[in-house]
């Protein structure tokens, strides 16, 4: 396994340029996911890494060795895409084995890498089979230890598990947590998806236009996020944002019937308009009258999830365990719980601290 360095890499396509100077270190055996919106340039991230896409500018590291212009081959590097690309007319051994004989291991030491990798992820009683006798899933794991039997020094993952339906996202999920300790090598690993890079990765990079927004653990982009971007991207439902004006040096929020809410944020002057981000599980109902019209309720079993109207027309949602609320109630009464309210400057959308 071995460390990855980005050192001011750029990635121009003509004169319209999709990465901007990104510098990042990842550790060796980090598992690291980017993690954005669509078109926010993780993917041709990933595939400069891999080589795949020519870097206009900077200096991309595999361990101690610069590979900025080395050839995808030379690079140490195992890719594994969101289609499965196996080769239909193999078996699964055969798909496994394929590069290996391409570059003509010995039959012994194929044999060995491939039933090794069959047993990390339990494909032994599929070896003989052609992928279209598979399910998405385990088409999806022999993609895997084709990447595996390779024993490269990182391994790259292009949103591997959006092809599959919701039960195998979460069990792929679960099984490459286990790859990641059992091999102890370093990961990349692009998502669109954040509860996938919540459950996953050691480090987070949080891309946005090309650019990295922030880079931390799971639990430090959503305990300390630095800008609004960061804050509403992170987290499941994300953050509920609300107008709000600085008066008497507490936090005057419209949206939530001209509540005040006292902060510990370093506030600008009165008058001074910002944003104050509150999670949904940082609304709780209250027995004060200041009533929110419900929208809609999504019952989930042991979490709820209610949607509300303000009189701003800023939407709220709030997050309830057990029971919750029935369907068919109007309205509810809420209170702020104060010590988590975060605060954003309007324009720049920085985190006030």
């Amino acid at each position: 396994m071995s460390s990855v360095s980005l050192i001011n890499t750029t990635k121009y396509y003509d004169d319209i340029r999709v990465i901007h100077g990104v510098d990042l270190h990842i550790e060796a055996g980090d598992f690291c996911v980017f993690v954005g919106p669509s078109g926010c340039g993780k993917s041709t991230l990933l595939r400069m890494i891999a080589g795949l896409e020519d870097t206009s500018s900077g200096t991309i590291k595999i361990g101690s060795k610069d590979v900025t212009t080395a050839d995808p081959s030379e690079r140490g590097v195992a890719m594994v895409f969101q289609t499965y690309a196996l080769y239909p007319h193999m078996t699964v051994r055969e798909n496994m084995s394929f590069g290996l004989k391409m570059n003509k291991v010995p039959k012994l030491e194929i044999t060995k890498k491939v039933d090794r990798a069959a047993n990390i992820l339990h494909l032994n009683p599929y070896l003989d089979r052609k992928p279209r006798a598979l399910s998405g899933g385990q088409r999806q794991r022999v993609a895997i230890g084709r990447a595996i039997v390779r024993g490269p020094e990182v391994f790259l993952f292009d949103e591997p598990l959006s092809n599959l339906d919701a039960e195998l996202r979460v069990e792929m999920r679960v099984e490459l947590a286990h790859l990641h300790k059992e091999l102890g090598a370093t990961m990349i690993y692009v998502t669109h998806d954040q509860v996938e890079a919540m459950t996953m990765a050691d480090k987070i990079v949080v891309l946005r236009a090309g650019k990295v927004e922030q880079v931390g653990s799971p639990l430090e982009l959503y305990n300390d996020p630095v800008n609004k971007f960061v804050a509403g991207f992170i987290g499941s439902p994300g953050m509920n944002f609300l107008a709000a004006v600085v008066e008497k040096r507490q936090l005057k929020v419209p949206g939530l019937n001209n509540i005040t809410v006292p902060s510990s944020a370093t506030l600008p002057a009165d008058g001074t308009k910002l944003v104050v981000g509150i999670r949904p599980q940082h609304l709780v109902q209250t027995e004060q009258p200041n009533a929110f019209t419900v929208d809609i309720i999504e019952h989930l079993g042991g979490v709820s999830y209610v949607h509300l109207d303000t009189c701003t027309g800023e939407k709220l949602i709030i997050e309830q365990r057990g029971n919750g609320l029935e369907r068919g109630v109007e309205s509810i009464n809420l209170a702020v719980d104060i010590a988590d309210v975060m605060v954003f400057d309007a324009q720049t959308e920085l985190r006030i601290r």
